[in-house]
């Protein structure tokens, strides 16, 4: 009996937990993005206002549209694509955030492999 009650407190308080999403402050800013590849750091540098996003990686800048399904997920589309992997669609959805960083899972649209990040908002 004494189990049971300890199992139902427990399970009572951890579905009071509540995932902070305020997405609404990272729709707009400026990002970075750090990453490993091959074991070696990248960073990406972004600005989003509007329906437009500018990014700078190793020094080449591409701008892509923002299409805003809810206030924490969106289609991203590179506006000019240089080949056929830039012109697929990118679904990008904001799990959480903490203070000036966000948690963000992402992949191609209709894609089921997803990957995860964190974003530094850095104004």
């Amino acid at each position: 009996m004494r189990y049971l009650v300890t199992l139902l407190l427990f399970v009572t308080l951890a579905s009071c937990y509540n995932v902070e999403r305020n997405c609404n402050d990272f729709k707009t800013g400026k990002f970075r993005f750090e990453y490993e590849i091959d074991g070696k750091k990248k960073t990406t540098v972004f600005e989003r206002a509007g329906d437009i996003e500018i990014e700078t990686f190793e020094g080449k800048t591409d701008t892509a549209s923002i299409r805003w399904i809810n206030d924490c997920e969106y289609i991203l589309e590179k506006i000019h694509p240089k080949n056929m992997q830039e012109q697929k669609a990118v679904h990008m959805k904001i799990l959480s955030t903490n203070g000036n960083s966000y948690t963000f899972e992402y992949s191609f649209v209709g894609d089921a492999n997803k990957q995860k990040g964190t974003v530094t908002k850095l104004n």
